[in-house]
């Protein structure tokens, strides 16, 4: 089943571009066990992970549409991936929620030929990259074809960015290295793509700074608020959300490990503008994601 959108924007009150399916109708895991225990740790959870249906379900109750992905990191992890088949079709089946995003290993000799039949067989509306947890340096022109393919469809690229809390705690980070989630990394992708449109995800953190200023130079570049309670976000982020970047920031949550619902209490205690809000809530998304034409 190919997915076809069928979300009704209007009638939405966010759209989540940053929400996480960790397991399959198997039982499989994103991620290798250890991994999973200490990315629980240093998110302080230990909820169930809810399955694709169950997401559905979480994001129609509450009138919002998300963005849904998992990470093929078969290289960096040794770890075989939810597949982005998987996601889409279930996507499919819910698709008046859910928004699928693909994931290729950039690693895999077919990595392009797999981005391409992940557009036109399953009709993916993105790629999501982590590029600390997938062992790949983005600046790279060896993965340029790659990016190609996802301009020439017009499909958006969304990198995670800054710190993250897979392989915190654990010995040397279980060798994943933050360098490969540097946004300047991404500025000369950016430069020579300049029809692809790439989200930052996350506010980037130790280098949100460097996010801001390619997303103010370059207007392919968006930002994504995920992965951090708002209660915490750099007084820069939220300076440049109320003002030059109003019309580039999107609601994320991070989900199952931060929830939307605690993400939007916490931010009524923050200094972001009510008027920005439902730009950065679903319009700005529905843009990019091409749901409101």
């Amino acid at each position: 089943m190919r997915y076809e959108p069928q979300v009704d924007v209007a009638s939405l009150k966010a759209i989540d571009v940053h929400v996480h399916i960790e397991v399959d109708d198997h039982g499989h895991a994103s991620l290798p066990a250890d991994l999973l225990e200490a990315a629980s740790k240093y998110f302080r959870t230990d909820g169930p992970r809810p399955d694709l249906d169950a997401v559905a379900a979480f994001y129609r109750e509450r009138s919002m549409a998300a963005v849904v992905f998992t990470v093929d990191a078969q290289h960096g992890l040794g770890h075989e991936p939810i597949p982005s088949e998987f996601v889409a079709e279930g996507a499919a089946r819910h698709a008046d929620v859910l928004i699928p995003f693909g994931s290729v290993d950039p690693h895999r000799p077919d990595a392009v030929d797999r981005a391409r039949r992940l557009i036109e067989d399953c009709g993916v509306r993105g790629f999501k990259f982590h590029p600390t947890v997938q062992a790949f340096d983005p600046s790279e022109e060896r993965w340029y074809p790659l990016y190609q393919v996802l301009q020439d469809a017009g499909v958006p690229a969304l990198f995670h960015q800054g710190q993250t809390g897979i392989g915190a705690g654990l010995p040397g980070g279980r060798g994943l290295r933050l360098e490969y989630s540097r946004p300047i990394l991404l500025d000369g992708v950016a430069a020579d793509f300049p029809e692809l449109d790439i989200v930052l995800a996350h506010p980037a953190v130790p280098w949100h700074q460097e996010a801001l200023s390619i997303a103010v130079h370059k207007r392919n570049v968006w930002i994504d608020l995920s992965g951090w309670s708002p209660t915490y976000f750099p007084e820069d982020v939220v300076r440049y959300a109320n003002t030059l970047l109003k019309h580039c920031t999107l609601f994320g949550s991070d989900y199952p490990l931060l929830t939307p619902d605690r993400w939007l209490a916490d931010a009524e205690g923050t200094a972001l503008k009510p008027e920005v809000m439902p730009a950065i809530l679903r319009d700005n998304a529905a843009r990019l994601l091409k749901l409101d034409t």
